[in-house]
């Protein structure tokens, strides 16, 4: 059995915050603003899973109060723990960041890498690009980042 998921997640930057996506720190003078460590990244990879699975949205299994300072990388892990309770296991991802700076093709590679680990699939399958919106709207301004995932599972029990 196949199901595919798909999610959006978008932060405001804000000062005084890392800029944190795909689970790598990135030198920027501005941070994603949110709950937890905001990444958007891993944000609309989990929240695909979820959506594959029917689960709902990431508020519905992190809430705002248990999730301040949360590293990213822990509410994935726990999404991957739900998904492989249900028989389930991630065939490929292919997500999208759009933010207009910082560049991030230094990073993409080593974003994958953690991507994967916490995935427990191959590098291979997992697809991360970025772009910007050619300084147009909300994103094209540099106030903010969004990500955007497709997913596809295979198993089921």
């Amino acid at each position: 059995m196949y199901r595919i998921g798909n999610s959006i997640d978008f932060h405001p930057f804000k000062e005084g915050r890392d800029l944190i996506l795909g689970g790598i720190k990135i030198p920027f003078e501005l941070g994603l603003d949110g709950v937890s460590n905001a990444d958007a990244l891993l944000h609309s990879i989990a929240e695909a899973i979820m959506g594959a699975l029917a689960l709902g949205d990431l508020g519905k299994f992190f809430k705002e109060e248990d999730s301040k300072g949360l590293d990213s990388k822990i509410i994935l892990s726990k999404t991957v723990d739900m998904m492989k309770e249900r028989g389930f296991h991630v065939v490929n991802v292919d997500s999208m960041v759009l933010l207009e700076k910082p560049k991030l093709s230094p990073y993409i590679d080593s974003m994958r890498d953690v991507v994967s680990s916490i995935l427990e699939i191959d590098k291979s399958f997992v697809s991360i690009k970025a772009t910007t919106m050619e300084k147009r709207g909300i994103i094209g301004r540099g106030e903010g980042c969004l990500a955007e995932t497709v997913i596809l599972l295979e198993g089921g029990k």
